[in-house]
Protein backbone atom coordinates (compact mmCIF):
# COMPACT_ATOMS: atom_id res chain seq x y z
CA UNK A 1 0.00 0.00 0.00
CA UNK A 2 1.14 3.81 -0.52
CA UNK A 3 2.88 5.16 2.38
CA UNK A 4 3.61 8.59 0.69
CA UNK A 5 2.22 11.80 1.71
CA UNK A 6 -0.79 12.76 0.28
CA UNK A 7 -0.64 13.80 -2.87
CA UNK A 8 3.26 14.48 -3.26
CA UNK A 9 3.00 15.62 -7.07
CA UNK A 10 0.37 17.79 -7.26
CA UNK A 11 -0.68 20.84 -5.07
CA UNK A 12 -4.10 20.59 -5.59
CA UNK A 13 -5.27 19.04 -2.15
CA UNK A 14 -8.76 16.81 -3.34
CA UNK A 15 -7.80 15.83 -6.65
CA UNK A 16 -10.63 13.38 -7.89
CA UNK A 17 -11.11 11.17 -11.16
CA UNK A 18 -13.96 12.67 -11.54
CA UNK A 19 -12.85 16.12 -10.74
CA UNK A 20 -9.92 15.63 -13.19
CA UNK A 21 -12.14 14.50 -15.84
CA UNK A 22 -14.47 17.97 -15.53
CA UNK A 23 -10.75 20.22 -14.93
CA UNK A 24 -9.30 18.70 -18.76
CA UNK A 25 -12.12 18.96 -20.41
CA UNK A 26 -13.36 22.66 -19.63
CA UNK A 27 -9.64 23.20 -19.83
CA UNK A 28 -10.06 22.42 -23.79
CA UNK A 29 -13.36 23.79 -24.14
CA UNK A 30 -12.24 27.10 -22.76
CA UNK A 31 -9.82 27.05 -26.05
CA UNK A 32 -12.31 26.48 -28.40
CA UNK A 33 -12.30 22.07 -28.41
CA UNK A 34 -16.02 20.62 -29.08
CA UNK A 35 -16.50 17.56 -26.29
CA UNK A 36 -17.66 14.55 -28.89
CA UNK A 37 -19.17 11.59 -27.49
CA UNK A 38 -16.99 8.61 -26.74
CA UNK A 39 -17.70 5.29 -28.84
CA UNK A 40 -18.13 1.55 -27.31
CA UNK A 41 -15.32 -0.51 -27.04
CA UNK A 42 -16.48 -2.01 -30.13
CA UNK A 43 -14.48 -0.26 -33.28
CA UNK A 44 -16.86 0.57 -36.51
CA UNK A 45 -17.36 -2.58 -39.12
CA UNK A 46 -14.34 -2.61 -41.52
CA UNK A 47 -11.59 -1.45 -38.54
CA UNK A 48 -8.95 -4.01 -38.58
CA UNK A 49 -8.10 -3.18 -34.79
CA UNK A 50 -10.48 -5.97 -32.35
CA UNK A 51 -11.75 -3.09 -29.51
CA UNK A 52 -11.03 0.10 -29.81
CA UNK A 53 -7.40 0.77 -27.92
CA UNK A 54 -7.29 4.85 -28.21
CA UNK A 55 -9.89 7.37 -28.49
CA UNK A 56 -8.42 7.95 -32.14
CA UNK A 57 -9.77 4.73 -33.72
CA UNK A 58 -13.03 6.33 -34.12
CA UNK A 59 -11.65 9.56 -35.35
CA UNK A 60 -9.50 8.10 -38.35
CA UNK A 61 -11.66 9.22 -40.94
CA UNK A 62 -11.36 12.42 -39.88
CA UNK A 63 -7.76 12.37 -39.48
CA UNK A 64 -7.18 11.81 -43.15
CA UNK A 65 -9.12 14.74 -44.21
CA UNK A 66 -12.88 13.90 -43.85
CA UNK A 67 -14.75 17.39 -42.40
CA UNK A 68 -15.70 16.79 -38.83
CA UNK A 69 -19.24 17.79 -38.28
CA UNK A 70 -18.45 19.52 -35.11
CA UNK A 71 -15.25 21.56 -36.25
CA UNK A 72 -11.50 21.37 -36.26
CA UNK A 73 -10.48 21.25 -32.59
CA UNK A 74 -11.81 18.21 -30.18
CA UNK A 75 -11.86 16.83 -27.31
CA UNK A 76 -13.11 13.72 -25.00
CA UNK A 77 -13.66 10.83 -23.13
CA UNK A 78 -13.14 7.10 -24.31
CA UNK A 79 -13.47 4.31 -22.99
CA UNK A 80 -10.48 1.62 -24.41
CA UNK A 81 -9.25 -2.07 -23.86
CA UNK A 82 -6.04 -3.46 -24.99
CA UNK A 83 -5.54 -7.15 -25.03
CA UNK A 84 -1.84 -6.50 -25.31
CA UNK A 85 -1.72 -5.39 -21.80
CA UNK A 86 -3.81 -8.71 -20.24
CA UNK A 87 0.10 -10.54 -19.16
CA UNK A 88 1.32 -7.20 -17.75
CA UNK A 89 -2.19 -6.92 -15.35
CA UNK A 90 -1.25 -6.53 -11.70
CA UNK A 91 2.10 -4.18 -12.53
CA UNK A 92 1.10 -0.82 -11.43
CA UNK A 93 0.59 1.14 -14.52
CA UNK A 94 -1.86 -1.48 -16.77
CA UNK A 95 -5.23 -1.74 -16.99
CA UNK A 96 -7.39 -3.75 -19.65
CA UNK A 97 -10.29 -1.63 -19.92
CA UNK A 98 -9.44 2.32 -18.75
CA UNK A 99 -10.66 5.55 -19.68
CA UNK A 100 -8.63 7.97 -22.00
CA UNK A 101 -8.47 11.57 -22.34
CA UNK A 102 -7.81 12.61 -25.97
CA UNK A 103 -7.63 16.38 -27.67
CA UNK A 104 -7.57 16.55 -31.53
CA UNK A 105 -6.51 19.10 -33.75
CA UNK A 106 -7.44 18.36 -37.40
CA UNK A 107 -5.54 20.28 -39.38
CA UNK A 108 -5.82 23.37 -37.09
CA UNK A 109 -2.81 24.34 -34.56
CA UNK A 110 0.42 22.19 -34.59
CA UNK A 111 2.35 20.42 -32.21
CA UNK A 112 4.12 23.33 -30.73
CA UNK A 113 0.39 24.91 -29.92
CA UNK A 114 -0.52 21.71 -28.07
CA UNK A 115 2.24 20.74 -25.52
CA UNK A 116 2.20 24.01 -24.59
CA UNK A 117 -1.26 23.59 -23.52
CA UNK A 118 -0.36 20.34 -22.23
CA UNK A 119 2.28 21.82 -19.87
CA UNK A 120 0.28 24.05 -18.71
CA UNK A 121 -2.73 22.04 -17.83
CA UNK A 122 -0.30 19.95 -16.24
CA UNK A 123 1.19 22.55 -14.00
CA UNK A 124 -0.73 25.08 -13.73
CA UNK A 125 -4.59 23.50 -14.57
CA UNK A 126 -3.67 20.00 -11.92
CA UNK A 127 -0.81 21.91 -9.90
CA UNK A 128 1.90 19.25 -11.04
CA UNK A 129 5.34 20.60 -9.94
CA UNK A 130 7.18 21.31 -13.53
CA UNK A 131 10.63 20.37 -11.75
CA UNK A 132 8.91 16.33 -11.87
CA UNK A 133 8.45 16.68 -15.72
CA UNK A 134 10.39 15.12 -18.67
CA UNK A 135 9.98 15.00 -22.36
CA UNK A 136 10.90 12.63 -25.22
CA UNK A 137 11.00 13.75 -28.67
CA UNK A 138 11.89 11.99 -31.67
CA UNK A 139 15.25 12.64 -32.89
CA UNK A 140 14.94 12.04 -36.87
CA UNK A 141 16.11 9.03 -39.05
CA UNK A 142 16.50 8.87 -42.40
CA UNK A 143 13.24 9.53 -43.86
CA UNK A 144 12.25 12.49 -41.55
CA UNK A 145 14.25 15.20 -39.47
CA UNK A 146 14.38 15.96 -35.69
CA UNK A 147 11.33 17.00 -34.19
CA UNK A 148 13.05 20.39 -33.24
CA UNK A 149 9.16 21.93 -32.92
CA UNK A 150 8.46 20.37 -29.51
CA UNK A 151 12.68 20.62 -28.91
CA UNK A 152 12.10 24.46 -28.91
CA UNK A 153 8.77 24.32 -26.48
CA UNK A 154 10.29 21.96 -24.21
CA UNK A 155 13.48 24.16 -24.05
CA UNK A 156 11.94 27.59 -23.27
CA UNK A 157 10.00 25.84 -21.00
CA UNK A 158 13.08 24.77 -19.42
CA UNK A 159 11.58 20.71 -19.59
CA UNK A 160 15.10 18.57 -20.11
CA UNK A 161 14.38 16.39 -23.16
CA UNK A 162 15.67 12.48 -24.11
CA UNK A 163 15.71 11.87 -27.88
CA UNK A 164 14.56 8.70 -29.26
CA UNK A 165 13.72 7.37 -33.02
CA UNK A 166 11.38 4.08 -32.50
CA UNK A 167 10.05 5.11 -29.14
CA UNK A 168 8.61 8.72 -30.47
CA UNK A 169 7.47 7.37 -33.60
CA UNK A 170 3.76 6.92 -33.33
CA UNK A 171 1.77 4.38 -36.10
CA UNK A 172 -0.92 2.22 -36.06
CA UNK A 173 0.27 -0.44 -37.67
CA UNK A 174 2.65 -1.19 -40.94
CA UNK A 175 0.85 1.16 -42.92
CA UNK A 176 -1.62 4.47 -42.49
CA UNK A 177 -1.46 7.20 -40.89
CA UNK A 178 1.74 8.04 -38.52
CA UNK A 179 3.83 10.46 -37.22
CA UNK A 180 6.57 11.58 -34.87
CA UNK A 181 5.44 12.58 -30.80
CA UNK A 182 6.72 13.65 -28.26
CA UNK A 183 5.86 12.42 -24.66
CA UNK A 184 5.80 13.72 -21.08
CA UNK A 185 6.80 11.90 -18.18
CA UNK A 186 6.08 12.57 -14.63
CA UNK A 187 8.93 11.34 -11.45
CA UNK A 188 7.39 8.99 -9.56
CA UNK A 189 10.76 8.09 -7.13
CA UNK A 190 11.08 8.42 -3.56
CA UNK A 191 14.70 10.73 -4.61
CA UNK A 192 14.85 14.41 -7.02
CA UNK A 193 14.29 13.11 -10.41
CA UNK A 194 17.41 12.03 -12.17
CA UNK A 195 18.23 9.77 -15.39
CA UNK A 196 15.93 9.77 -18.12
CA UNK A 197 12.96 7.77 -19.05
CA UNK A 198 14.85 5.27 -21.08
CA UNK A 199 16.91 4.60 -18.59
CA UNK A 200 15.04 4.92 -15.53
CA UNK A 201 11.29 3.34 -14.88
CA UNK A 202 10.66 5.57 -12.46
CA UNK A 203 9.72 8.33 -15.03
CA UNK A 204 5.96 6.94 -15.93
CA UNK A 205 4.26 8.06 -18.99
CA UNK A 206 1.12 10.57 -18.76
CA UNK A 207 0.84 12.08 -21.96
CA UNK A 208 1.53 11.48 -25.52
CA UNK A 209 1.17 14.26 -27.89
CA UNK A 210 1.33 13.22 -32.14
CA UNK A 211 2.32 14.91 -34.96
CA UNK A 212 0.28 12.87 -37.39
CA UNK A 213 1.53 14.23 -40.43
CA UNK A 214 2.35 11.30 -43.15
CA UNK A 215 0.96 8.05 -44.18
CA UNK A 216 3.17 5.01 -44.60
CA UNK A 217 2.71 2.77 -47.56
CA UNK A 218 2.87 -0.53 -48.24
CA UNK A 219 6.11 -0.31 -49.60
CA UNK A 220 7.14 1.40 -46.33
CA UNK A 221 7.74 5.16 -47.90
CA UNK A 222 6.21 8.31 -46.45
CA UNK A 223 3.71 10.73 -48.29
CA UNK A 224 2.22 13.48 -46.57
CA UNK A 225 -1.69 13.34 -44.79
CA UNK A 226 -4.03 16.09 -46.22
CA UNK A 227 -3.97 17.69 -43.13
CA UNK A 228 -1.21 18.27 -40.41
CA UNK A 229 -3.34 16.29 -36.86
CA UNK A 230 -2.40 16.36 -33.74
CA UNK A 231 -3.52 13.84 -31.67
CA UNK A 232 -2.73 13.69 -27.91
CA UNK A 233 -4.22 10.96 -25.20
CA UNK A 234 -3.17 10.20 -21.81
CA UNK A 235 -4.67 7.09 -19.22
CA UNK A 236 -7.14 8.83 -16.55
CA UNK A 237 -6.72 6.28 -14.26
CA UNK A 238 -2.87 6.52 -14.31
CA UNK A 239 -2.94 10.17 -14.62
CA UNK A 240 -5.25 10.34 -11.55
CA UNK A 241 -3.13 7.45 -9.53
CA UNK A 242 0.25 9.74 -10.77
CA UNK A 243 -1.43 13.04 -9.37
CA UNK A 244 -3.02 11.33 -5.85
CA UNK A 245 0.72 10.21 -5.20
CA UNK A 246 -0.21 6.62 -5.11
CA UNK A 247 2.44 3.68 -5.96
CA UNK A 248 0.04 2.29 -8.44
CA UNK A 249 -3.10 2.37 -10.54
CA UNK A 250 -5.18 0.24 -8.03
CA UNK A 251 -4.87 2.72 -5.24
CA UNK A 252 -6.61 5.88 -6.96
CA UNK A 253 -10.05 7.16 -5.96
CA UNK A 254 -12.09 5.20 -8.53
CA UNK A 255 -10.46 1.38 -6.93
CA UNK A 256 -12.09 2.40 -4.09
CA UNK A 257 -15.17 0.35 -3.65
CA UNK A 258 -13.54 -2.65 -5.02
CA UNK A 259 -10.88 -2.02 -2.16
CA UNK A 260 -13.70 -1.82 0.50
CA UNK A 261 -16.28 -4.90 -1.02
CA UNK A 262 -14.03 -7.62 -2.59
CA UNK A 263 -12.02 -8.42 0.19
CA UNK A 264 -15.96 -9.07 2.30
CA UNK A 265 -16.39 -11.95 0.36
CA UNK A 266 -13.11 -12.83 -1.25
CA UNK A 267 -9.65 -13.04 1.18
CA UNK A 268 -7.07 -12.74 -1.61
CA UNK A 269 -3.24 -11.02 -1.65
CA UNK A 270 -2.34 -8.42 -3.16
CA UNK A 271 -1.36 -9.67 -6.78
CA UNK A 272 -4.14 -12.03 -6.91
CA UNK A 273 -6.67 -9.13 -6.38
CA UNK A 274 -5.57 -6.51 -8.96
CA UNK A 275 -6.02 -9.42 -11.34
CA UNK A 276 -9.32 -10.59 -10.08
CA UNK A 277 -10.31 -6.80 -9.76
CA UNK A 278 -9.22 -5.67 -13.62
CA UNK A 279 -10.67 -8.58 -15.20
CA UNK A 280 -14.02 -8.19 -13.43
CA UNK A 281 -13.84 -4.99 -13.68
CA UNK A 282 -13.52 -5.40 -17.75
CA UNK A 283 -15.55 -8.10 -18.20
CA UNK A 284 -18.82 -5.93 -16.53
CA UNK A 285 -17.58 -3.22 -19.36
CA UNK A 286 -17.55 -5.25 -22.37
CA UNK A 287 -20.82 -7.74 -21.43
CA UNK A 288 -22.58 -3.33 -20.86
CA UNK A 289 -20.70 -3.13 -24.70
CA UNK A 290 -22.79 -5.72 -25.92
CA UNK A 291 -20.56 -8.81 -26.04
CA UNK A 292 -20.97 -12.22 -24.87
CA UNK A 293 -18.53 -15.36 -24.18
CA UNK A 294 -17.51 -17.07 -27.59
CA UNK A 295 -14.58 -18.88 -29.05
CA UNK A 296 -13.45 -16.24 -31.24
CA UNK A 297 -12.89 -12.76 -31.62
CA UNK A 298 -14.94 -10.29 -28.80
CA UNK A 299 -16.34 -13.39 -27.71
CA UNK A 300 -12.88 -14.95 -26.77
CA UNK A 301 -11.39 -12.06 -24.91
CA UNK A 302 -14.33 -11.67 -22.62
CA UNK A 303 -13.95 -15.41 -22.05
CA UNK A 304 -10.39 -14.99 -21.16
CA UNK A 305 -10.69 -12.38 -19.04
CA UNK A 306 -13.71 -14.50 -16.81
CA UNK A 307 -11.97 -17.82 -17.20
CA UNK A 308 -8.27 -15.88 -15.84
CA UNK A 309 -10.21 -14.30 -12.97
CA UNK A 310 -12.18 -17.57 -11.99
CA UNK A 311 -8.70 -19.70 -12.31
CA UNK A 312 -7.26 -17.31 -9.56
CA UNK A 313 -10.73 -17.43 -7.15
CA UNK A 314 -10.48 -21.18 -7.29
CA UNK A 315 -7.20 -21.45 -6.75
CA UNK A 316 -7.08 -21.25 -3.33
CA UNK A 317 -10.93 -22.47 -2.45
CA UNK A 318 -12.82 -23.98 -5.10
CA UNK A 319 -16.26 -22.96 -3.41
CA UNK A 320 -15.88 -19.25 -4.19
CA UNK A 321 -18.75 -18.29 -6.46
CA UNK A 322 -19.56 -15.08 -8.70
CA UNK A 323 -23.10 -15.29 -7.00
CA UNK A 324 -21.10 -13.31 -4.30
CA UNK A 325 -19.61 -11.03 -6.66
CA UNK A 326 -21.38 -7.50 -4.86
CA UNK A 327 -23.65 -5.70 -6.88
CA UNK A 328 -22.36 -3.09 -5.90
CA UNK A 329 -19.71 -3.21 -7.97
CA UNK A 330 -21.38 -3.67 -11.00
CA UNK A 331 -23.25 -0.91 -10.70
CA UNK A 332 -20.24 1.60 -10.06
CA UNK A 333 -18.55 0.29 -12.56
CA UNK A 334 -21.25 0.84 -15.19
CA UNK A 335 -21.55 4.52 -13.84
CA UNK A 336 -18.19 5.08 -14.13
CA UNK A 337 -17.86 4.18 -17.94
CA UNK A 338 -21.37 5.82 -18.29
CA UNK A 339 -23.42 2.76 -19.34
CA UNK A 340 -26.84 1.84 -19.14
CA UNK A 341 -26.82 -2.04 -19.53
CA UNK A 342 -29.10 -3.12 -16.88
CA UNK A 343 -26.81 -4.95 -14.06
CA UNK A 344 -29.31 -7.88 -14.08
CA UNK A 345 -28.27 -8.49 -17.53
CA UNK A 346 -24.27 -7.97 -16.45
CA UNK A 347 -24.96 -10.37 -13.66
CA UNK A 348 -26.31 -13.40 -15.67
CA UNK A 349 -24.06 -13.52 -18.37
CA UNK A 350 -21.39 -13.80 -15.77
CA UNK A 351 -23.12 -16.49 -13.79
CA UNK A 352 -23.56 -18.30 -17.19
CA UNK A 353 -19.95 -18.04 -18.45
CA UNK A 354 -18.40 -19.40 -14.71
CA UNK A 355 -21.27 -22.10 -15.08
CA UNK A 356 -19.48 -23.58 -18.60
CA UNK A 357 -16.42 -22.82 -16.75
CA UNK A 358 -17.15 -25.12 -13.84
CA UNK A 359 -18.51 -27.85 -16.66
CA UNK A 360 -14.92 -27.44 -18.74
CA UNK A 361 -13.00 -27.79 -15.72
CA UNK A 362 -14.65 -31.19 -14.96
CA UNK A 363 -13.94 -32.63 -18.00
CA UNK A 364 -10.22 -31.15 -18.32
CA UNK A 365 -9.71 -33.23 -15.36
CA UNK A 366 -11.26 -36.12 -16.43
CA UNK A 367 -9.63 -35.84 -20.26
CA UNK A 368 -6.02 -35.33 -18.63
CA UNK A 369 -6.51 -38.11 -15.88
CA UNK A 370 -6.09 -40.58 -19.01
CA UNK A 371 -3.18 -42.34 -19.20
CA UNK A 372 -1.76 -40.87 -22.40
CA UNK A 373 -1.14 -37.62 -20.50
CA UNK A 374 0.57 -38.64 -17.56
CA UNK A 375 3.86 -37.84 -18.72
CA UNK A 376 4.72 -34.10 -20.02
CA UNK A 377 2.60 -32.70 -22.86
CA UNK A 378 4.04 -32.01 -26.56
CA UNK A 379 2.58 -29.43 -28.93
CA UNK A 380 0.91 -32.29 -30.28
CA UNK A 381 -1.18 -33.13 -27.30
CA UNK A 382 -2.26 -29.22 -26.65
CA UNK A 383 -3.01 -29.36 -30.59
CA UNK A 384 -5.24 -32.21 -29.81
CA UNK A 385 -6.77 -31.21 -26.46
CA UNK A 386 -8.02 -27.96 -28.03
CA UNK A 387 -9.08 -29.36 -31.32
CA UNK A 388 -10.68 -32.64 -29.66
CA UNK A 389 -12.20 -31.97 -26.39
CA UNK A 390 -11.97 -27.90 -26.59
CA UNK A 391 -9.13 -27.63 -23.90
CA UNK A 392 -7.36 -24.42 -24.39
CA UNK A 393 -3.82 -24.31 -23.45
CA UNK A 394 -3.82 -21.72 -20.71
CA UNK A 395 -6.39 -24.49 -19.18
CA UNK A 396 -4.98 -27.28 -19.24
CA UNK A 397 -1.36 -25.84 -18.35
CA UNK A 398 -3.16 -24.36 -15.50
CA UNK A 399 -4.92 -28.09 -14.56
CA UNK A 400 -1.19 -29.96 -14.85
CA UNK A 401 0.04 -26.94 -12.34
CA UNK A 402 -2.54 -28.30 -9.99
CA UNK A 403 -1.36 -31.71 -10.36
CA UNK A 404 2.09 -30.27 -9.32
Amino acid sequence: MNTRDPNPRSTRPSLTTDGVIKTFVEYYEDRGHRRITGSTLLPPPGDPVLFTTSGMHPLTPYLEGKPHPQGRRLVNVQRCLRTTDVDEIGDPTHLTVFKMLGTWSLGDYEGPQSLAWGHDLLTEGLGVDPGLLHATVFGGDGQVGRDTGSLRVWEERGVPVEFTVEDNWWSNGPTGPCGPDSEIFLWTGDTPPRSTPTQDERWVEVWNHVMMRHRRLPDGTLVPLPQRNVDTGLGVERLVSLLQGKDSVYECDVFDPWRRELPRVWTLDEPSWRLVTDHLRSAVVVIADGVRPGNTGHGYVLRRLLRRALTVLWRDDSTRRLDDFPQELVHHTLDHFRQSTDPDEVRRVLLDEERRFGRLLTRGRQVLARPRFQGPLDEDDLHYLHDTHGLPRDLVLSLRSEEG
